[in-house]
């Protein structure tokens, strides 16, 4: 039987003290809103539905088309959100998780286990709870003799003796989707917020007679909310650890954990090895046996095996097999790297081909251009691949070798096995197997020194 997914997503999060709305807020370099879809569809839920507020175009166009949307336009509660789906939902069979999005912890695994304790007990109703030495803020789950759920209280409706409760709701539940829908038109707002509460079902539901369980998460830190920066932070942290940890198990060593940052997107082949300061973000691809040291930044980009990058910055390029990049380089979008290919300090690539074993050892700048297999790109050689208005391809074939403090104005061409003297600036193609020399002939005044003086 089908289980859908409804996200509450309509606080725009004032304790975030930010104009992005809360869900938008990124946890390891992802949405905390795209955690939560993204476990929920790890955990088989593919059919999602979100509940937005009033003013939020910006998380309605970051979900797009695959994820349901609808407006709460005014901030009732929770049950109220839910209730948004009453004309599209009510009558569908099944059942419904209404989990929150700014939840990014909660793991696919606790959200499979959750789910098949609720259809194992075939409970009208299950809460994700769990307990914690430090319950004030959270709604308490009020048990009966036998175990079962009587209700949830809110920690302001509670009394003294409910505060003491440890078993916390997550605000995550289950329920029968008919029985969901049915009894949120019964829920009040009599409270001391005069706000429509989803936990409010429960109660409603055990009335009834009906069966109400609680399914305790192995962790307190999964079921965790994020409603400021604090929280952000320690969110960041715990779920920088997982990461961690799970590259460090399948066989990345990371010489200092705690100081590496790496987002959720990011993939590491066995035997690489990470050191402290590294950061990597994004939809980064790194092979194996691959060494990124202190202070690397890389975002979005491929790194095949056996590469190395010292000290650089790598944005949306790729890196080829045993290619060494660094130290003190940058690679820029587009720079594309063969195998075994040279970059040297103080480089910079950008929207470049450089194919096998070319060389860039120092100090120079490759922009728009395409560099043969085997090339030598002397110390001190810029590309000028730019007018003011236009940008221009510059070509270097195979086995080619520039001097250092070479311009090459583009576009120009420079055949294969060409050499180009030191200290010129090539403005014009240069054939295959040539030598171009484009600088004035040296001048010597012999004495001259003497003469002003």
């Amino acid at each position: 039987m089908q289980t859908r997914a409804i996200i509450l997503a309509a606080g725009k999060g004032t304790r975030m003290k930010s104009e992005k709305y809360k869900v938008l807020h990124e946890v390891c370099g992802t949405p905390m809103i795209q955690h939560v879809i993204n476990n929920l569809g790890q955990a088989g839920i593919t059919d999602v539905y979100a509940v937005l507020g009033h003013g939020s175009e910006t998380v309605g166009t970051y979900l797009g088309d695959g994820i349901k949307q609808t407006i709460q336009e005014e901030q009732l509660g929770t049950a109220h959100a839910v209730m948004e789906w009453r004309e599209a939902l009510s009558d569908a069979e099944g059942h419904t998780m209404v989990v929150c999005g700014d939840t990014p912890l909660i793991t696919d695994t606790t959200m499979q286990a959750f789910m098949n304790y609720h259809l194992d007990t075939g409970s009208k109703a299950t809460i994700l709870s769990s307990r914690t030495g430090e319950p004030s803020g959270y709604g308490r789950i009020v048990r009966k003799e036998n175990g079962s759920v009587k209700r949830i209280v809110e920690d302001k409706d509670a009394t003294d003796l409910e505060r003491e409760i440890k078993e916390v709701s997550s605000g995550t539940f289950i329920f029968d989707n008919k029985a969901l829908f049915e009894a949120l038109g019964q829920v009040g707002n009599d409270n001391a917020q005069n706000e429509y509460y989803l936990p409010d079902v429960v109660s409603i539901l055990r009335d009834k007679g009906a069966r109400v369980e609680a399914y305790i998460s192995p962790d307190f830190e999964e079921t965790l909310g994020i409603n400021d920066r604090v929280a952000l932070a320690n969110a960041e942290e715990i779920l920088r650890k997982r990461i961690n940890t799970r590259h460090m198990e399948n066989g990345v060593t990371l010489v200092h954990p705690v100081a590496t940052y790496i987002d959720a997107q990011v993939e590491i082949g066995s035997d690489s090895i990470i050191y402290p300061g590294a950061i990597i973000r994004g939809n980064t691809k790194i092979g194996k046996n691959v060494i990124i040291s202190s202070g690397t930044e890389i975002n979005g980009s491929t790194i095949d095996d056996d590469a190395e990058i010292k000290h650089s910055v790598v944005t949306g390029a790729g890196v080829g097999k045993g290619t060494t990049v660094g130290p003190f380089a940058q690679l820029r979008p587009q720079a594309e790297l063969g195998r075994d290919v040279k970059i040297g300090n103080f480089v910079e690539v950008k929207k470049s081909r450089l194919e096998d074993e070319s060389k860039v050892s120092h100090l120079s700048y490759i922009g728009d251009a395409a560099i043969g297999e085997r090339s030598n790109i002397g110390c001190g050689t810029i590309t000028v691949n730019y007018d003011g208005k236009n940008k221009f391809l510059t070509e270097i074939g195979a086995d080619a070798f520039i001097g250092c403090n070479s311009n090459l104005v583009a576009p120009v061409s420079i055949g294969d096995r060409s050499f180009i003297a030191a200290g010129s600036t090539i403005t014009d193609e240069v054939p295959e197997d040539s030598l171009a020399i484009a600088r004035n002939r040296q001048t010597t005044k012999k004495d001259y020194y003497k003469k002003d003086n």
